[in-house]
């Protein structure tokens, strides 16, 4: 078997994201991107929140919009092309403010809530004019690979050959592994390509 190897450029360094609301919230509804920018979907995550509670900024940059928007109150921050939004929210910053990632950028509201009765944070993030999971923004924590198959039983003398029958051979055992080890390293490159973008 022949593994290519990925060799990642160096990437600019990344400010650390935080969760708009702290402790981190419960996650209400996940992002679910539409198969067509005109279909529905759910374009953001909504994080379970109480009324009045502080919304954090999860990234550094500029205010680009705080005020009412189809009947909620909504903030977007902007670093580049990318752009950070949060909803519903009575705004406690202005236009063109520069804030810093924790920074307090207004107070959750009930007026319009995706999640009626309770309150929650309806957080999105746009790259340019793609829709991506601000999930994403936030540190990962190490992936744990479990094997595919249960380890086999060693008998007591711990002779190899007293394999139970069902087991693949040692060939086939190892290629699993080359194939899972490489499966990872593809998909902490997409990870990390993902969250350059």
């Amino acid at each position: 078997m022949t593994l290519a190897v990925l060799t990642l450029a160096a990437l600019p360094p990344t400010p650390p994201a935080v969760w708009p609301l702290q402790p981190r919230p419960e996650i209400v509804r996940g992002f679910e991107l539409p198969a067509k920018p005109w279909l529905p979907g759910h374009r953001g995550v909504d994080l379970a929140g109480r009324i009045g509670q502080p919304v954090l900024a999860a990234t550094p940059g500029r205010v680009t919009y705080a005020g009412p928007l189809a009947g909620r109150g909504v903030v977007t921050i902007t670093t580049g092309p990318r752009r950070t939004t949060y909803e519903p929210v009575v705004p406690e910053v202005a236009v063109g403010a520069t804030v810093t990632t924790g920074t307090v950028i207004g107070r959750l509201s009930a007026a319009d809530s995706h999640c009626l009765p309770r309150a929650c944070l309806h957080w999105g993030l746009l790259q340019g004019k793609r829709y991506l999971n601000p999930l994403t923004l936030l540190p990962r924590r190490p992936i744990r690979l479990l094997p595919l198959a249960a380890q086999p039983a060693v008998n007591s003398v711990g002779n190899p050959a007293d394999k139970p029958a069902g087991d693949p051979p040692d060939g086939s055992r190892r290629a699993a592994k080359l194939v899972i080890a490489a499966t990872a390293a593809l998909t902490l490159t997409a990870g990390l390509l993902i969250r350059r973008e």
